[in-house]
């Protein structure tokens, strides 16, 4: 097959139009193309009177070498990558010895269900509930003020990605296709097919949920056990090996092949690793608040004339400010017609988050506005004590807490009185979307004074790129911690940990993810360590 890449057509181009383009592309007859497939659409938006669709074809030709003869050096045009995923390895019959999962999140499901095609047969711990009944109790935090610390937003079936807007796009370099693989189980699992192709795929919060289960279902067909409200509260090591796991409630799994992929949330289980012995560092992260505008304005501003069209549907937006103080604030996670969701997993703290519908059609845009934090901010010696970056978070959701009303609310400010430094009184034309409610106060109290400073710089520079962006009576909702892990459980290029052999640290939380897809990468490529180190160790030491 050969790829075509950057073949534009406008935006209202015919549903029959691909075909014939890619024919005077390629300078063929109609004839002489026997298929074609698309591997990406996207869009340049930089022009808002004419927006094009950006096109990755891959075809099927007649005479395909003389085709790439002739176009030969043409950098548009070349072969179609081989992006099969290939198993690395096949468990023997009768091997007695299965690895044990931390964490059904994207990471550790993915880890999991790479482990069990390959025959392995892997035990899943995950501290929370199967994903219907944490729907409920996270539903209990959002509706009735009530947390249950064990089974909400970010404990679980499927993680914190599961509450989130299933944004299934990343920057990682995958030259192994494997994001590919990622995307093409979510498929199975009963995500629509237009993830494999379009240039930012997204799932929504309800699709996700029926996807992890029949995931779930596949593991435990394939020989997988899932355990569910099996908090991991001891790690097993032996000169420097891991050797198992304690639960909660004393029973002991014996394992030399354990991952490790909690999310970036699970603060008792980094205290556990750190106080078992397990190497862990301090690492960077950012903090702020979430921000909320009509997504109509953002649709405007970006696709203007051509604002609600339905293969655009509604606008995101990427946005970075270097700041006077040294900082850069930046947006993240962004949810377009999307809400603002309570996720915090520990009483008396408040953390925001944003989420989705695959609809996104939800009246407000979302998105967090941070500033990076290094751990040379931590109010002590992060070399001595590398979990300090917890209770600096801790700090400010705790400061949100009390901002908001001690009762799980949300501070919220809006943005003219932000930038006036003056404390809001009321709602303006926005309504936020954060539940269970908002608390109109000022917002400086809830984040260090350089944060504050850098954003107070940055929203008037985003308005320059976005007009209408520091409008009024657009909200901001405090606060927003949870960006990473502020950890990294660092690992060696076998992907063990660089002290604990037979520990895999894995996905956001141990430091080496960020995002749904990037998770499932990540999963993959322990998974694929994991079943390599179980067939080349020595029978009597399994």
């Amino acid at each position: 097959m050969l790829r075509i890449t950057e073949l534009k057509l406008p935006l209202d181009h015919a549903a029959d139009a691909l075909r014939p383009a890619i024919c005077q592309r390629l300078g063929i007859a109609e004839a002489d193309l026997l298929d074609f497939s698309i591997f990406r659409r996207g869009y340049d938006a930089r022009k808002k009177s004419a927006i094009a669709l950006i096109y990755t074809l891959d075809c099927t030709l007649r005479d395909e070498a003389a085709v790439f003869k002739r176009l030969h050096g043409d950098r548009n045009v070349g072969p179609t990558p081989d992006m099969a995923y290939k198993v690395v390895a096949r468990a023997p019959a009768g091997l007695a010895e299965r690895p044990i999962v931390i964490g059904m999140g994207p990471c550790g499901f993915m880890a999991a269900l790479l482990l069990a095609q390959m025959g392995f047969r892997p035990i899943v711990l995950e501290r929370g509930k199967i994903v219907r009944e944490r729907t409920k109790d996270t539903w209990g935090l959002w509706r009735k003020n009530t947390l249950n610390p064990e089974s909400n937003v970010q404990f679980g079936e499927g993680g914190a990605g599961t509450f989130s807007d299933g944004k299934l796009y990343s920057q990682i370099k995958d030259p192994n296709f494997y994001g590919r693989k990622v995307l093409e189980e979510f498929v199975k699992a009963g995500a629509p097919e237009e993830i494999i192709y379009v240039s930012k795929p997204h799932v929504g919060t309800f699709r996700l949920v029926k996807m992890v289960e029949n995931i779930r279902q596949n593991i435990v067909d394939l020989g997988g056990e899932i355990r569910f409200e099996a908090r991991v509260d001891r790690l097993l090591r032996e000169d420097g090996q891991v050797v198992g796991v304690e639960l909660a409630g004393g029973e002991r799994l014996m394992s030399r092949h354990v991952v490790l992929a909690v999310g970036h949330s699970a603060r008792d289980t980094f205290q556990m690793i750190h106080d078992c012995g397990v190497y862990v560092e301090a690492k960077p992260f950012a903090i702020g608040f979430r921000v909320e505008h009509p997504q109509t304005l953002i649709d405007n501003a970006r696709f203007g004339p051509s604002a609600g069209n339905e293969i655009l549907g509604a606008a995101d937006y990427k946005l970075v400010h270097h700041c006077k103080n040294g900082r850069a604030a930046y947006s993240f996670c962004m949810c377009p017609g999307g809400q603002v969701v309570a996720a915090t997993s520990e009483p008396g703290r408040v953390v925001t988050n944003g989420m989705s519908q695959y609809s996104r059609a939800e009246r407000n845009a979302n998105s967090a506005l941070v500033v990076n934090i290094d751990p040379e901010d931590f109010p002590g010696d992060f070399r001595k004590n590398p979990l300090i970056g917890m209770d600096f978070q801790r700090h400010w959701e705790s400061a949100a807490f009390v901002a908001g009303g001690g009762d799980y609310s949300a501070p919220a400010q809006k943005i003219g009185d932000f930038l006036a430094g003056r404390p809001s009184t009321a709602q303006g034309s926005v309504e936020p979307s954060y539940q269970p409610g908002v608390h109109w106060t000022e917002l400086s109290a809830c984040v260090p004074a350089y944060v504050t400073e850098a954003l107070r710089e940055a929203i008037p520079a985003f308005d320059r790129q976005i007009r209408g962006f520091a409008m009024a009576d657009a909200v901001l909702t405090g606060v927003e911690t949870r960006t990473s892990s502020p950890i990294r459980i660092k690992r060696g290029p076998d992907y063990q940990s660089i002290n604990t052999r037979g520990l895999y640290p894995a996905g956001e939380g141990a430091g080496y993810a960020g995002g749904i897809l990037s998770a499932g990468v990540d999963g993959i490529k322990v998974a694929e360590a994991v079943a390599l180190s179980m067939l080349a160790t020595p029978p009597q030491a399994a």
